[in-house]
């Protein structure tokens, strides 16, 4: 859903920008798509640790194949806690960020662009923090967000397979479930690795234009930054599409939604033989939870006899 916003959000004024030279919605752009950027690094961050630390309790636990499925309630609140962590820290973003224009000294048209500049009417306080953010703001790129999901998601899954161990592997290795959990470990192996290969260029780019400014010129520098973000936007592309292909559950659940979609908007002929599907189904699923055959229905009375 984050990814989502980015495209839906971000893309249009990145693009918007970079035909007209115009920031769409003036300064205020400038603040919330950083914020915006930095937080779906941060949800991409914990969701990947998260997912880590599950695939671990599963591995471990002394009955995993009849582990509990876990409650609605208890994944809206990770998802809640990871949401507002990663919005939490993306806050110095909204400040650190302001617009800014230029005139072109050959053809005289003014440019608007978005400059790492805190603001001076801030707090002296809160500017020394902002202006620290903004000193430490490569490194704790680096760390938090690119070094932290890629360590975490290696030592878990090292860790996971130490303790499951070959024996247990061997034993479990043709059942259902051990396939399931294969599927779900490769799942969260191939979201690392596009994580890790879509912002590795924004980290390496940070790391040399810190080193290097006062060598590369301010055309360089736009190239560069407008290279990143479309690495994030192509991230925020890929991620869904690969975690519906690798994930077989909620592929399939996600094209049960679409089909069950496109009966609707069918003719009615097609809802009537859907519904008449569905309902089979759902005779024979339930059926399921009766050790003997239910009774036949009795017989439909004539209109106007008596109950």
């Amino acid at each position: 859903f984050w990814d989502f916003l980015i495209l839906f959000f971000c893309l249009p004024v990145v693009i918007f920008n970079e035909i007209t030279k115009k920031r769409l919605l003036g300064d205020l752009s400038c603040r919330i798509l950083p914020f915006m950027e930095v937080s779906s690094l941060g949800v991409t961050t914990f969701s990947l640790c998260a997912l880590g630390i599950d695939r671990f309790h599963a591995a471990t636990s002394p009955q995993a194949s009849a582990r509990p499925i876990e409650r609605c309630q208890s994944i809206v609140a990770k998802l809640a806690v990871i949401w507002v962590g990663s919005m939490t820290l993306a806050v110095p973003e909204l400040l650190l960020w302001q617009l800014a224009r230029d005139t072109s000294p050959v053809s005289g048209v003014v440019t608007e662009f978005c400059t790492m500049k805190p603001s001076s009417n801030l707090p002296e306080s809160l500017y020394s923090l902002v202006l620290t953010y903004q000193n430490a703001r490569m490194w704790w790129y680096f760390g938090c967000y690119f070094c932290l999901p890629i360590l975490f998601t290696i030592s878990c899954q090292l860790v996971t397979r130490r303790v499951s161990g070959p024996e247990k592997k061997s034993e479990c290795r043709g059942s259902k479930h051990s396939q399931c959990e294969r599927h779900l470990n490769c799942t969260i192996i191939g979201l690392t690795i596009i994580y890790g290969l879509c912002t590795t260029p924004e980290n390496v780019c940070n790391i040399v234009v810190a080193y290097m400014s006062p060598d590369i010129s301010k055309q360089t520098l736009d190239l560069l930054n407008l290279i990143n973000q479309f690495f994030l936007f192509f991230k925020c592309s890929v991620t869904p599409v690969l975690l519906l292909c690798l994930c077989r559950s909620l592929g399939q659940a996600f094209m049960d939604c679409c089909c069950c979609c496109c009966q609707g908007c069918g003719p009615d002929s097609a809802s009537s033989e859907g519904s008449a599907d569905s309902k089979l189904k759902t005779e024979m699923s339930s059926s399921i939870f009766f050790d003997k055959p239910r009774e036949s229905p009795p017989p439909l009375l004539a209109l106007g006899t008596p109950c």
